[in-house]
């Protein structure tokens, strides 16, 4: 959504068009969804945090600075979220991560053995991911999950863009050893 519309949807909430705001949660509850599960590996923890992110994003809309872009403010807001909501959980067990694959990730494949092979290898590499610091998950879930620029990394976590890509790499070298380290051999994925 361009980011003139977005102001202008957030103006008409301010007004008391309570109902605008749900422009704005249709256009970024995937990605926020998305984020969330990332890093916390669990549909239910991501679609609560998901909806909370939106609350709190709406319970504070008037302290949003309108010269500034308003995915970087909620994405902001989520990844707080997420960063408390990892601090306070237990660590999750990876065999119950496992086992819960990513419907986006399933291969459609006519070949039964390339979408076992692709399956196995989607779960290991979450596996990887939530073994990762969560300041390095976070990182590699923005950039190459999320697909943000280092300049949005940079803005949503309050990293300089050197330091958010730095950490990026970081975090997908750790990612690129752990995934060798548990199979024995490079892994091609990354």
């Amino acid at each position: 959504m361009e980011e003139k519309k977005e102001i202008d949807i957030i103006r008409r909430v301010l007004e008391g068009e309570r109902d605008s705001y749900a422009l704005l949660v249709d256009t970024y509850k995937a990605p926020i969804f998305n984020l969330a599960y990332r890093m916390t590996g669990s549909g239910e923890d991501a679609s609560d945090l998901a909806q909370e992110t939106f609350v709190k994003a709406f319970e504070n809309l008037g302290r949003f600075d309108q010269k500034k872009k308003f995915f970087t403010w909620l994405y902001t807001i989520g990844l707080n979220l997420v960063r408390n909501h990892l601090k306070k959980r237990k660590k999750i067990s990876l065999r119950d991560f496992a086992e819960d694959t990513d419907l986006s990730s399933r291969d459609n494949s006519s070949n039964p053995e390339h979408s076992l092979i692709r399956e196995q290898r989607i779960r290991h590499l979450n596996i990887c991911l939530h073994r990762l610091s969560d300041n390095l998950k976070e990182a590699v879930v923005l950039r190459f999950y999320q697909e943000l620029s280092f300049e949005e990394i940079a803005g949503i976590s309050g990293l300089s863009m050197s330091a958010a890509k730095m950490r990026a790499y970081r975090g997908l070298e750790k990612l690129r050893e752990l995934m060798e380290e548990q199979s024995g051999e490079p892994d091609r994925m990354l």
